[in-house]
């Protein structure tokens, strides 16, 4: 979350915390500035006047020029996503306790999961809420997360008492799924303003095991973004989550930002300290062991010694292909991180040498949702994070070297049209099955006053999706126009987004969340006559749902598509774990190969049809 334009904001002066993000800036600039160098090279030059910046180097990179390609024969193909929240059940409506003091929190949560909690084979769709803060008057029924279970047409019915949930109280932001236990069920970690929720799902009914697993967090914790992986390749199933800013209720008033002519505001984060990440190891028997501080995630600035993180994003990703995963995380007005697992579950922070930390201008954004994917089709892995109003979308793409990113956000397509808007969650998926990842991101600003101060935003803004047209085009991606989206144009204010394939049709839906509103339920209607395959695995060992496997396919002429299974992606939200191939028009698939995590190995599968979901189990193949 960046921040209000300096003539809209107030602030006192002698209330800026010493650990002013701009002060750490300069102070760490000279050391940073040659490996800045480095990393942004080969992005173009930034061509739109910025905010003053956060932190980091002081020069813009010259870069250069972008390849030259033809334009597509055609442009998106009219795809129409129709709102079916109320006929599909869902009748949540999240919390937020706001009450007119403006207090930070109210306006960042709630996320959303999609997911097989009773192991039907349908997805189901956890929506995390918030509560009322403590002395304002109770609502009329405690806020609670809610689970819907589907019934395999897009149909949902409450299932939230029965699976054990309506007793888990707290000021929540978003869920993180994966089986830690390995007995085959998906479990849950929820993240909060406070100590975060580990819930063990035994048959489709979870009960609270924080305490006894050791992974509460600290009560002063605000915890946002959270991802199960397996970090040290044992099989087993990690915890890595993301705290935001130190934050209370007499922090944020005392700092008592304010909109000029409309009082107090939802301020910015670049005056709060930063915090610390919490990285917890699976020791196998049902507990984590806190390895935070050995294993290299808690990146402190080098000029103070202070937390350096306010993450609202994490993307697990084996960005190399060395069989280890890794981590970027998404820093809001602070340099993100890139996370390089050296093996055995130790990394070492090199943001700033891979190209990732800073912008093309080499300055912090206000960074939240993000995601990674080829989608070019080709060994090149990109990140893509959604940033504040008034900041471009970033989209660092491999170098042809998995270790240097360069933003090519401008030249792909998404840079410009990105930039007013302010995003939240974010993430890539084929939606007309063509064969080629295209993006969505939920956009909304936090002032419901925003339009009085600045005419160029408003509060509820649409949600942009951008169609991938191949690479025969002059730019990767074309915004889809709001007339050729349906109900996926509606003004919102976006936050959670995340996907899935609620009816079995073939093509994913679309699910965004409101802060203290309803959600919007989004069903893919396309009508394009194109292929598709989807691809669920079953790994051995304690990670059951092979979290982490890479899943290549090829078809079409020596077309290669790549996907990794990573529940993990966006803003405080969770898609689901099956993988979906677009086919376009080619019925016919040439290979389909799996690299399971870890040592896993990799695995060939025979004989596989197309316009369906396939189940491989490793080492038995279909």
């Amino acid at each position: 979350m960046s921040e209000p334009s300096k003539e809209n904001l107030d602030l006192q002066d002698d209330e800026l915390v010493p650990e002013d993000d701009a002060v750490i800036g300069r102070a760490v600039r000279r050391s940073l500035i040659a490996l800045a160098v480095i990393a942004v090279l080969g992005a173009l030059a930034f061509f739109l006047v910025r905010r003053p910046p956060a932190a980091g180097p002081e020069k813009a990179i010259a870069a250069a020029p972008p390849q030259t390609r033809e334009a597509p024969a055609s442009g998106p193909p009219e795809v129409r996503f129709t709102d079916i929240t109320q006929q599909a059940g869902i009748d949540f409506v999240h919390t937020n306790g706001a009450y007119g003091m403006k207090l930070l929190p109210e306006t960042m949560g709630g996320g959303a999961a999609f997911f097989d909690f009773d192991g039907d084979g349908d997805q189901d769709l956890l929506l995390v809420d918030s509560s009322t803060w403590p002395g304002q008057s109770a609502p009329a029924e405690r806020s609670t997360p809610r689970l819907y279970r589907n019934d395999g047409t897009g149909r949902f019915t409450d299932a939230t008492a029965a699976a054990g949930l309506a007793g888990v109280s707290l000021y929540g932001m978003g869920p993180a799924v994966g089986d830690y236990d390995g007995d085959g069920d998906p479990d849950l970690y929820l993240t909060a303003v406070g100590e975060g929720r580990l819930l063990r799902n035994q048959g489709g009914v979870f009960e609270d095991v924080t305490r006894q697993a050791g992974v509460a967090g600290s009560p002063d914790d605000w915890s946002t973004c959270a991802a199960f992986f397996d970090a040290d390749n044992d099989g087993r199933l990690d915890l890595f989550v993301c705290n935001y800013v130190r934050w209370s209720r007499e922090i944020d008033l005392k700092l008592d930002y304010r909109l000029t002519g409309i009082g107090r505001a939802y301020g910015p984060p670049n005056n709060y300290e930063g915090t610390w990440p919490r990285f917890y190891r699976n020791r196998g028997d049902g507990t984590f062991e806190d390895v935070s501080a050995a294993s290299g995630v808690q990146v402190a600035n080098p000029a103070t010694g202070k937390p350096a993180a306010k993450a609202l994003g994490v993307a697990p990703v084996d960005a190399d292909g060395d069989g280890w995963m890794d981590l970027l995380v998404a820093n809001d007005t602070a340099p993100n991180f890139f996370l390089r697992n050296q093996g055995n579950g130790r990394f070492v922070e090199t943001g700033t040498e891979s190209g990732l930390a800073f912008d093309r201008m080499g300055n912090a954004t206000g960074a939240m949702g993000v995601d990674a994917a080829h989608y070019r089709n080709d060994a090149d892995l990109a990140f893509v994070i959604g940033n504040f109003a008034n900041e471009m979308t970033s989209l660092y793409v491999a170098q042809g070297d998995p270790s240097l990113f360069a933003d090519e956000a401008i030249p792909e397509g998404i840079g410009a049209p990105s930039r007013q808007t302010l995003k939240f969650g974010i993430f890539f998926f084929d939606y007309d099955l063509d064969g080629r990842l295209d993006l969505l991101q939920a956009n909304g600003h936090l002032e419901q006053e925003i339009n009085q101060v600045d005419p160029s935003q408003q509060y509820r803004q649409p949600a942009q999706l951008f169609w991938n047209a191949g690479p025969e085009a002059r730019q990767t991606f074309a915004a889809v126009p709001a007339a050729s989206m349906g109900d996926l144009a509606k003004p919102l204010v976006g936050r959670g987004a995340a996907y899935a394939d609620i009816d079995r049709d073939g093509d994913l839906d679309v699910f965004i969340t409101q802060p203290g509103d309803r959600p919007l339920l989004l069903r893919n209607d396309q009508a394009l006559g194109h292929h598709w395959l989807r691809v669920k695995l079953v790994g051995s060992g304690g990670n059951r749902e092979a979290i982490g496997a890479r899943v290549t396919l090829t078809a079409g002429g020596g077309i290669t598509q790549t996907r990794q299974v990573m529940p993990t992606r966006s803003y405080l939200s969770q898609c689901e774990l099956p993988v979906t191939f677009g086919l376009g028009k080619t019925a016919k698939v040439d290979s389909l190969m799996i690299r399971w995590p870890g040592d896993g190995g990799e695995e060939r599968v025979e004989n596989v049809p197309v316009d369906r979901e396939v189940v491989v189990e490793q080492g038995k193949g279909r």
